[in-house]
């Protein structure tokens, strides 16, 4: 695995994205803990930055990684978070940063490129506002369903929202 980006307090830059299909569906993978395949959630294409590539190129690069997705066309930065949270044995520290993308290309689960993806995804599936606003699963970011109505309602924020730090 490649060597990801750290800020100087040793947080990961992951640049993720919201993908949306003609019918403003998003695309989301189904995770879960490689040490405990019952605790699953849903969450949105993403990855650490590698090297010297920026937000923009990780978050391109990810997205055809995890999803097969070339043709995509990434609009503005919506939204920043930063979480922390337990997986794989770990705690990670991650700065994120959503961009929104819409394509017209069919998703597939490539398997990932990672030993640690392979272990901890296994799939992905488009859903409707209505869906996520309903869903019983755990969802990453939390408040996603709430972000992409006013996404689908007033369009892209001016400026990036910068989301509540989310800590499990």
């Amino acid at each position: 695995m490649a060597e990801r980006p750290h800020d100087a307090l040793g947080t990961r830059k992951a640049a993720r994205v919201v993908l949306l299909d003609p019918r403003d569906r998003i695309l989301l993978l189904h995770g879960y803990e490689p040490d405990d395949p019952s605790d699953t959630w849903w969450f949105t294409p993403g990855g650490g930055l590698e090297g010297g590539e920026g937000w923009e190129e990780a978050a391109r690069r990810e997205l055809a990684e995890e999803t097969g997705i070339t043709e995509v066309d990434l609009g503005p930065l919506l939204w920043r978070r930063h979480c922390s949270f337990p997986f794989a044995g770990r705690r990670w520290d991650q700065d994120e940063r959503y961009y929104l993308a819409r394509t017209r290309q069919q998703a597939g689960w490539t398997g990932g490129r990672t030993e640690l993806e392979r272990r901890s995804i296994n799939g992905l599936r488009w859903w409707t506002c209505e869906e996520l606003r309903t869903a019983r699963e755990t969802v990453y970011p939390t408040r996603l369903a709430e972000l992409l109505r006013t996404l689908l309602d007033e369009g892209p924020p001016t400026v990036p929202l910068l989301l509540e730090t989310e800590r499990a």
